[in-house]
């Protein structure tokens, strides 16, 4: 039996920006999404969240909470995978984006939250669908 993945996001807000990258060969190429991945065996979520930003974009970031301020159930049809994606608030603390994954992403931007592309990725697409924004959490 396969079973979902264990997906995390995470939400890099610096003032009112968001940190987004366009996806390159790996599912949801062509689309804009958060820095994120998988989450290792054992690994807490802020740990992941920490982890993949430094890996994929060189930033420093702090986690804002210690559970995911959002979740989402993800379906990508066409690459026949399943996820469960987290969202995890990360504040900017240092550095300049580099992108530190070529084969995978096209280059880091930052976005104001009402002003992101249109072509997002599936799990970005339904949060928004709940309604979520991550600067509207206390």
């Amino acid at each position: 039996m396969k079973l979902p993945g264990v997906g995390l996001a995470s939400i890099v807000m610096k003032d009112n920006l968001v940190l987004l990258g366009k996806r390159k060969n790996a599912h949801g190429e062509g689309t804009y999404a958060f820095p994120g991945g998988h989450l290792e065996m054992f690994e807490s979520l802020t740990d992941c969240a920490i982890r993949e930003t430094k890996e994929e974009t060189g930033l420093i970031v702090k986690p804002i909470d210690i559970n995911p301020s959002a979740v989402t159930n993800d379906f990508f049809e066409k690459e026949n995978k399943h996820y469960i994606t987290l969202f995890m608030r990360t504040k900017y603390v240092f550095g300049e984006p580099q992108n530190l994954e070529p084969r995978k992403c096209k280059g880091w931007e930052w976005y104001e939250w009402e002003k992101m592309p249109s072509n997002l990725m599936i799990p970005i697409k339904n949060v928004l669908k709940q309604g979520y924004n991550p600067f509207n959490i206390k």
